[in-house]
C-alpha cells in the first residue's frame, strides 16, 4: 500500500492550515453506518506514466473490545507494498484506534509504520475530559473532541452530509506526531463514479491534507463515499512526491446497511 491510514480520509502531517476549531455540534456524533465486525480491502494503484499498476493494499477492521472496562470499537488499519514494489518503496504500516462506542471519541492511538526505511511508533492515550495526551514522548494539550488518524476515518462516514452545501468545510482536529492539527473536510457534491469494484452512485470530498513524506498537503486529494447509509469509502485519488495514486476498495464483509448506491459491479 502507499499508506491508506494516511490517506483517508487519511491525513498526515507536517505543516497545517489554521482556520476556526471545531464547532461542538461535531463531538459525540452517534454511530449510524457500520457495525463492530466490519472488514474492507483496499488496493493502492501508482501511476507515473499515466498506467495504473498494483502497488499494495490495505484492510481496514472493526471489532467490539472493552478497554479500561468501556466497551470501545477496537479499529486497526494495515497496509502493505506487494514485494515487487518493495524493491522501491517498502511499506509496512499498522495503525490501531481504541473508540469510545457512544461518543465516537478514541481512548487510544498506535501508530507503527515503516515507510521507505522511515519508522515510526507513537502510543497515544487521550483523556478526553481532561484535554490531554500521553504519547510515548510525553504529556500534550489537546483541543476538544480530537481526533486521530484512524478514528477520524470512521468519525467521518458518520457525518450527515445532507446538512451541507457543495463546499462547505466540515471541522476537525487531529492528533498527530504529538501536535494538534485543525484540518477540514470539503464537501464537493454528488456524483456517479466507475472504480474496479463497480459504478456507484457516490458522495465527493476533499480532506485537508498535510504535507508529509509521501503525500502533498492542501485539497489534492479526492475521496468517495457511497451514497448509502454505510458511507463506504470507494476510492482515494491524490497526487504524491512521485506520480499519484488510485486506492479502490476491492471487497468488504458485513456491512450494517445494504450497499444500495452500487449500480452495477463488474
Amino acid at each position: 500500500m502507499i499508506h491508506y491510514a494516511r490517506m483517508t480520509l487519511l491525513l498526515t502531517a507536517c505543516c497545517c492550515i489554521s482556520f476556526s476549531p471545531v464547532d461542538d455540534k461535531f463531538c459525540n456524533i452517534r454511530n449510524n453506518a457500520f457495525k463492530a465486525d466490519e472488514e474492507v480491502r483496499m488496493k493502492v494503484f501508482y501511476s507515473t506514466l499515466g498506467m495504473y499498476v498494483g502497488a499494495g493494499e490495505a484492510v481496514f477492521s472493526a471489532s467490539l473490545e472493552r478497554f479500561n472496562g468501556k466497551p470501545v470499537y477496537h479499529f486497526v488499519g494495515d497496509g502493505k507494498t506487494y514485494s515487487f514494489f518493495d524493491n522501491f518503496f517498502k511499506v509496512r504500516d499498522r495503525y490501531e484506534s481504541y473508540v469510545d462506542t457512544t461518543t465516537m471519541l478514541p481512548y487510544k492511538f498506535v501508530r507503527n509504520v515503516d515507510e521507505g526505511g522511515y519508522k515510526k511508533y507513537n502510543n497515544v492515550t487521550f483523556n478526553q475530559d481532561a484535554n490531554t495526551a500521553v504519547s510515548t514522548n510525553g504529556v500534550f494539550k489537546v483541543t476538544n473532541c480530537i481526533q486521530d488518524v484512524v478514528s477520524m476515518v470512521y468519525y467521518a462516514r458518520n457525518i450527515d452530509f445532507s446538512k451541507y452545501k457543495p463546499d462547505d468545510k466540515i471541522p476537525f482536529d487531529m492528533f498527530l506526531d504529538d501536535e494538534v492539527f485543525h484540518l477540514y473536510i470539503r464537501y464537493m457534491g454528488k456524483e456517479r463514479i466507475k472504480t474496479r469494484f463497480g459504478k456507484f452512485n457516490a458522495i465527493k470530498i476533499k480532506p485537508l491534507l498535510i504535507k508529509g513524506t509521501i503525500f502533498e498537503g492542501g485539497e489534492k486529494m479526492t475521496a468517495w463515499l457511497s451514497d448509502d447509509p454505510n458511507h463506504l469509502l470507494l476510492r482515494v485519488e491524490s497526487p504524491i512526491a512521485v506520480g499519484s495514486i488510485k486506492v479502490d476498495m476491492m471487497s468488504y464483509k458485513n456491512l450494517r446497511h445494504p450497499l444500495t448506491s452500487l449500480i452495477s459491479q463488474r
